[in-house]
Formats: structure tokens, C-alpha cells, sequence
């Protein structure tokens, strides 16, 4: 039996097609994956085990030992007889019993917010050693007049401002907030370590 004249040419169609079919999905696989989809980068694994290493040290005191042991390692001119990483520790422990510890009630009356805190055992420690340490610096602030004294249970801290919209700043920021104000949190630290600073 004769096969149809046209069988070969229908064939040929046929590998035509699919060839092109072949050629549309590896133009597409090129477009998507990018430019560098052939190519195999000696870094790729490193880069990759980088995003995948953990970054964060897990414990904020640990996080801030931890920057200042670096700055005191890269700097050649740091006096390791002096250096003390243990007052610092106490010093962040007690940050921590101040701000989840203590209890802050607030008296405001025209431009003077004045604040009693609050503790016991430790956290009545770390309040009486904070407090007037924290409000020099506040008292520092221009327009602010800043004034503490501790308690038998605890510690006060008015501030009086002289510009009246700034009471509501301090409305809102309450005892805890006002403990975050000023730059001298970070330089204190590293003093402390340094072992030059004594006290909080």
C-alpha cells in the first residue's frame, strides 16, 4: 500500500512547531530567571548561607555588651587594665528594673510635671540610683529646669518648663518616656566599660 504523498511534509510541520515551542520556553526561562541564569557565582553559596545565618544576638543587655566589646577591641587605644564590662552589666540590669519594675505616678500643674516612682528591693535600688542621675542630664535641656530627690520608697522628678506647649510633649511621654531623652545613654555605656565612669 502507497503512503499519501503529503505524509512527509505534514512531519516536517510538525518539528517545525515544536522546535519553536522549544525555543519560545528557553527565551522565557532566560527572561525570568535574568541575565545570570547560566552563569554559577563562586560566592553563590556563601551568599546564600549569609542570608541564613542568624543576625540577631537574642538579648538586648547581651546585644549592647556585645557592641561595646567591639568598639573597645577595634580601638588600640582602649586601657584593658581599666576596663569593667561587669558595672556596665549592672548598670543595664538596672535599666531593666527600672522600666518593667518601677511604678511612675504623675502631678501636673501649669508648666511643672513632677513624677513618684515607685519599688521595692532591687527595683527600689536601681530607682534611687537612676533617677537623679537621669535628671542632670535632663536638666541639662534648654528651657527645662529638672530637680530629684529619692524616697523611702522610691524617688521624685518634677521638671518645669518654660515654653507651656511643651508640658503636653511631657504629658505624653510620662516618667518612662522622659528616661529615653538625650544622647547620653550610649556614651555613659562605653564610659562605664572603658572603666572612666563611675555610678550611673
Amino acid at each position: 500500500m502507497m503512503k499519501p504523498e503529503n505524509a512527509r511534509p505534514r512531519n516536517h510541520v510538525k518539528l517545525i512547531v515544536a522546535g519553536g515551542l522549544l525555543a519560545v520556553l528557553a527565551i522565557g526561562y532566560f527572561v525570568l530567571a535574568g541575565p545570570h541564569a547560566s552563569e554559577v557565582s563562586p560566592n553563590a553559596h556563601t551568599a546564600h548561607s549569609d542570608r541564613m545565618s542568624p543576625r540577631e544576638p537574642g538579648q538586648s543587655a547581651f546585644a549592647t555588651i556585645a557592641e561595646i566589646v567591639a568598639l573597645l577591641d577595634a580601638d588600640p587605644q582602649t586601657d584593658w587594665t581599666k576596663v569593667d564590662i561587669g558595672a556596665l552589666r549592672e548598670h543595664l540590669v538596672d535599666m531593666d528594673r527600672l522600666t518593667l519594675g518601677a511604678t511612675a505616678s504623675a502631678t501636673i500643674v501649669d508648666n511643672t510635671a513632677s513624677y513618684r516612682i515607685t519599688g521595692s528591693g532591687d527595683v527600689l535600688r536601681a530607682i534611687q540610683a537612676m533617677v537623679p542621675a537621669h535628671g542632670r542630664e535632663l536638666d541639662s535641656l534648654d528651657g527645662w529646669q529638672v530637680s530629684t530627690e529619692t524616697t523611702s520608697d522610691g524617688a521624685v522628678l518634677a521638671v518645669t518648663v518654660e515654653d507651656p506647649s511643651e508640658i503636653e510633649r511631657i504629658r505624653a511621654l510620662g516618667f518612662f518616656g522622659l528616661m529615653t531623652i538625650g544622647s547620653h545613654h550610649q556614651p555613659h555605656h562605653l564610659a562605664m566599660a572603658r572603666g572612666t565612669m563611675s555610678g550611673h
